[in-house]
């Protein structure tokens, strides 16, 4: 079985390193002095007690060659459906594709785009590119969330993430999976974008602020048919235990004037609030800031 891993970042490049465990072929793709390093020298992955290197095929997406059986998207949401375009090639309508990608919209753009079988995901991990070639996770934090009406997928992929001892969840309500990650990348991101300060330091210095942003996005979700607003304490509780220096990735396209995810992350509150006529006044507020911050 053949598995593309399109994005080879804080996520992408964890999951296709851990997966070279597995029986499966496991092909990369990613770009840049990046990519070059991974061919070079292999990937390496740097963690709190150790760290190691493996060697990945990687390549460009232009230059896939053959068919893939699962294709995991971890690129930023922003590049799901030029990804998907440049891999649609290589794939047909017994392919599986879940996009661990930030949002909780994501599948449903594959849906529209495909007629391969697509699964929701998420990811939660704290990870990012180091240097070129060298993906550095913090803390002993990893779980795959994914599933869908296709339970012979879910059940071959759950059997690769099994085979690469990496840990996973097959929630029966995946919306709601979903959301649960959601609610705390959108707060948080949005915060240490906005304030360019730690999850920590945004625990300690704007605690008030992170739980109101947290209960405005419950509100939304819930306007939507998603009850999570038990998740608001507990994402408050989860940012406390995250190390003190955490950041998130948009916080650091935002610091080195990257590309960034502010429509998928903070927009979509906004805009969803708006349709449901809710008041999300200090996601408005932030949201609005970031944007005049914003590199498209």
């Amino acid at each position: 079985m053949r598995v593309a891993v399109v994005g080879l970042g804080g996520v992408g490049g964890y999951i296709a390193a851990s997966l070279k465990n597995s029986s499966c072929e496991i092909v990369g793709f990613a770009r840049g002095e990046h990519l070059s390093k991974i061919q070079e020298s292999g990937i390496k992955i740097v963690e709190d007690k150790k760290e190691y290197k493996t060697d990945l095929e990687a390549t460009t997406l232009d230059k896939a060659e053959g068919y893939f059986d699962i294709v995991l998207f971890c690129v930023k949401s922003y590049d799901l459906e030029e990804s998907y375009k440049n891999i649609s090639l290589h794939i047909d309508a017994n392919s599986v594709l879940v996009s661990f990608s930030n949002g909780v919209a994501n599948g449903d753009l594959l849906r529209r785009l495909s007629s391969s079988i697509v699964l929701d995901g998420c990811v939660y991990i704290l990870s990012h590119i180091l240097q070129a070639g060298v993906i550095r996770k913090k803390g002993d934090i990893f779980t795959a969330v994914f599933g869908g009406e296709d339970k012979a997928a879910v059940t071959k992929l759950s059997k690769l993430f099994e085979e690469a001892s990496l840990r996973y969840k097959t929630p029966s309500d995946i919306k709601t999976a979903l959301w649960k990650k959601y609610i705390f990348i959108s707060a948080f991101a949005t915060l240490t974008s906005y304030y360019d300060e730690s999850i920590g330091a945004i625990c300690k210095n704007h605690y008030d602020e992170a739980e109101e942003l947290l209960k405005e996005i419950a509100n939304v979700a819930f306007a939507k048919g998603v009850d999570i607003y038990d998740e608001v304490q507990k994402s408050l509780v989860t940012a406390e235990k995250v190390p003190y220096d955490s950041t998130t990735s948009m916080q650091i396209d935002f610091r080195n004037k990257k590309r960034d995810e502010l429509e998928t992350i903070s927009g979509y509150i906004v805009k969803e609030a708006l349709k449901e006529n809710i008041e999300v006044p200090l996601m408005k507020k932030t949201y609005e800031e970031l944007l005049k911050r914003h590199v498209s």
